[in-house]
């Protein structure tokens, strides 16, 4: 495994992120298709073996059982000095609004809930999960401040956010001397590319990691097509974020096919590869053993400029799709579709 300062920090994490929203009870929560406990917990003594030691969860996911089959599972398994552990937290609710939580309150309450779910005192990355367009982002980042010098969590992130969003939230923290984000996790792979745009070149001008989610692109980039998982089966988000232009993306995926094919590799690890030289450090999903060992092995593996640039060749633009999509003054519906039960 390789490892690198995440952003501005002194976080080494490592140049893979496991993330655990396969993690949790699949009857309580969005997805169906989520690992039981015991199951998660062979996941993380995997990726923890594999030299993994950077790991991101949400109070979102499975209403907030990742969170705790994860801090389970590392409470044995590893020392809390010798892991980064990352979760998120999403905007406030109509409930919260119509009682006057305040956006610094909303913080604090859903870090201490998280802390309680992972059985922690303190994270390592606390993340903004998509912007919050009923809570003025003032609130929001004097919030994170405030846990920052609590000492509930050593830095702050964001998800789901524009280059403009990430820029004025932390010219905002710099004039206040608060804590700026230092990592930005959006939607990003070989079948995504909007954010080489803006997103990319901003975060590279100012320092920040980026550590995208989707990074196989809910698999579809690490299967050959007919190939298929219960998760391509039953992931209705997944759907939503791919099946619109799967025409479109077909030829990347045969180009990741042939690459694969012709070095003796798995699709998953010539996805990854590509992505490891745009990123700081990819999420990576994995429901089975071998999921981690493809993702493991992208990290040594380079890339020839030839092979970059056909892999590269086909891509087309996309519409923006996900989270993203509702990243407008509409998305309070979108946030309040995942509020916990």
């Amino acid at each position: 495994m390789q490892y690198t300062t995440l952003g501005p920090s002194d976080l080494e994490v490592s140049r893979i992120c496991l993330g655990c929203m396969s993690f949790g009870d699949a009857g309580n929560g969005q997805h169906s298709w989520t690992l039981d406990e015991e199951s998660s917990r062979a996941i993380v003594q995997q990726a923890l073996d594999a030299g993994i030691n950077f790991l991101d969860t949400a109070i979102v996911y499975q209403n907030g059982t990742s969170e705790e089959y994860l801090g389970r599972a590392l409470s044995s398994m590893a020392a809390r000095d010798d892991v980064v552990v990352a979760t998120k937290f999403l905007p406030r609710t109509d409930e919260e609004i119509e009682n006057g939580v305040s956006g610094q309150q909303h913080v604090r309450d859903n870090l201490d809930m998280s802390l309680r779910h992972l059985g922690m005192d303190h994270v390592d990355l606390y993340i903004y999960h998509m912007w919050d367009w009923r809570t003025p982002i003032e609130e929001i980042m004097e919030g994170f401040a405030n846990a920052v010098a609590a000492g509930k969590t050593r830095y702050i992130g964001a998800a789901n956010i524009a280059a403009w969003q990430l820029e004025k939230a932390n010219a905002i923290a710099r004039e206040h001397g608060w804590p700026q984000f230092i990592s930005v996790q959006n939607h990003m792979n070989l079948l995504f590319r909007e954010d080489e745009r803006e997103m990319l070149p901003c975060a590279q001008e100012e320092g920040i990691a980026l550590t995208p989610y989707s990074s196989l692109a809910s698999g579809r980039l690490s299967r050959r097509p007919g190939e298929t998982s219960r998760r391509l089966r039953e992931d209705s988000f997944a759907h939503g974020k791919y099946d619109a232009a799967a025409a479109m993306d077909a030829d990347i995926i045969d180009e990741v096919r042939r690459i694969a094919e012709a070095r003796g590799v798995t699709m998953t690890t010539v996805s990854l590869a590509w992505l490891l030289t745009k990123v700081t450090a990819p999420i990576i999903g994995a429901t089975k053993p071998h999921h981690l060992d493809g993702a493991v092995a992208a990290v040594d593996f380079e890339l020839s400029d030839s092979e970059i640039a056909a892999l590269e060749r086909p891509y087309q633009p996309h519409p923006i799709v996900g989270v993203m999509a509702q990243n407008t003054k509409e998305n309070a519906a979108v946030a309040k579709s995942w509020e916990r039960k």
